[in-house]
């Protein structure tokens, strides 16, 4: 990832204890093309590093937080264009994914174009009998709740439950955008 990685995620540093450099094990990067078919290419490049970095027992959690932040890339992070948000891979693609490795900890960041924040959608927390505020939210006309059986909605709360902390930040310059990171916790390798 080189020099670029390190100033994408130098925010993601601020607050947390500072990091031995001859503690930096790995890091990798990929660019993503924008088309749905990127999800499958990042999970199968987070698997083939993980892999080579011997993390292979958190890789279920590390490929669904993956999936769910590239897919939010794609969904949410492209300019549409008259054929649609993932038409036209001209050029460098706009989607990056950043995978950086120390000895306790992971970093999956993905960044994109688009400068707006990331959307979350509050779930209803569920008590023993359903919802603890009340009905289901599945019914039309809830704004802005994902209903129980809905396709989609969910993504920054999955993250948000398999990762140990995540967030994003606005990126200015050449690299104008945002990045959106999730930071696992690594046990003793």
């Amino acid at each position: 990832m080189g020099t670029e990685g390190s100033t994408v995620l130098e925010p993601l540093w601020q607050g947390l204890p500072t990091l031995d450099a001859a503690s930096v094990s790995g890091s990798a990067s990929c660019a993503l093309p924008p088309r749905y078919e990127a999800v499958k290419s990042a999970r199968d490049f987070t698997r083939q590093t993980l892999q080579r970095w011997g993390i292979t027992e958190e890789f279920d959690d590390v490929a669904l937080v993956v999936s769910e932040l590239v897919t939010n890339a794609m969904r949410h992070g492209l300019p549409a264009t008259g054929q649609g948000p993932l038409s036209g891979d001209e050029g460098d693609p706009p989607v990056r994914l950043h995978l950086m490795r120390w000895s306790a900890r992971l970093v999956c960041a993905v960044r994109d174009p688009s400068s707006e924040p990331p959307q979350v959608t509050e779930v209803p927390e569920l008590g023993p009998a359903g919802p603890v505020d009340g009905e289901l939210p599945d019914l039309p006309g809830v704004p802005g709740l994902p209903g129980f059986t809905a396709e989609s909605g969910r993504g920054l709360c999955l993250v948000d439950s398999f990762s140990d902390n995540w967030g994003w930040h606005p990126l200015s310059g050449p690299s104008a955008g945002k990045v959106v990171w999730a930071l696992f916790r690594l046990g003793s390798l």
